[in-house]
């Protein structure tokens, strides 16, 4: 008898030792991709419309392309073509060089909307720094508050930027998140995503763009902002037409 209570005691303090562990920044980010797709994304080609304009993302191992077709004013085709070499623009299917003021203007806001698409998917890249800040409940969920910047070396032209994303303890989905820039004078938001969906395998939800004035206010209290209604729905930022196509890993 006092054999098993010794054995009772010893799982009972192994159970809580191992309920008191923390997981990491790292580690939560790690889960956040696997529950909302994982390895599919490797390997993937996605396809969507956003705000009339067609997107497509070419993913083959370490090789990606992002694509966006649009017409303008005139009726013109323009599709632009974003990739490991460079970004290509084709005017009508007939190659045009791009003015220089244009290109990082251009290539930013091409990989902005297929980034924010296909997250929590891009949070591991190298130049990805991850920190936990805690935890917090929004809406009687409780989610952990992680906090990315990016280095300068190979953090892009915003890495700047600062982001902050909510996920859920219990089962890693990113419900919030937000984020401060630079450009234009600078600006915050708070994103609530919603419709969530899954495709081929790859979680994609739509997001209520909110903002806030006060650009000194710290990303972590946006939550309590929120819940509090003083933040200002700017819009509502939908994917239509997903469609995802796998290849073989």
């Amino acid at each position: 008898m006092k054999y098993i209570y010794t054995c009772l005691i010893i799982l009972f303090f192994t159970s809580c030792t191992q309920e008191k562990k923390e997981l990491t920044a790292d580690e939560i980010i790690n889960k956040a991709i696997e529950n909302a797709g994982g390895e599919r994304y490797e390997n993937a080609e996605i396809d969507f419309v956003f705000r009339k304009r067609e997107y497509k993302s070419t993913r083959e191992g370490g090789k990606f392309q992002y694509e966006r077709i649009l017409i303008d004013s005139m009726g013109n085709k323009i599709h632009d073509v974003l990739n490991n070499k460079g970004l290509e623009r084709f005017v009508n299917d007939t190659v045009t060089k791009l003015q220089d003021s244009l290109v990082l203007p251009v290539g930013n806001s091409i990989n902005s909307v297929h980034y924010f698409v296909q997250l929590p998917y891009g949070l591991n890249v190298p130049a990805a720094n991850k920190k936990l800040l805690g935890k917090d409940s929004i809406a009687g969920r409780e989610y952990y508050e992680v906090q990315v910047t990016f280095s300068e070396e190979g953090g892009g032209t915003d890495h700047e930027d600062e982001y902050l994303y909510w996920i859920d303890t219990q089962n890693f989905e990113v419900d919030y998140l937000a984020y401060n820039f630079e450009v234009n004078d600078g600006g915050i938001r708070f994103r609530k995503a919603f419709n969530p969906r899954i495709i081929q395998g790859i979680r994609f939800v739509d997001y209520e763009n909110y903002k806030y004035e006060e650009l000194s206010t710290a990303l972590k209290d946006l939550d309590s902002l929120y819940e509090k209604r003083e933040l200002e729905l700017l819009s509502v930022i939908e994917t239509k037409d997903v469609k995802v196509k796998l290849g073989s890993n």
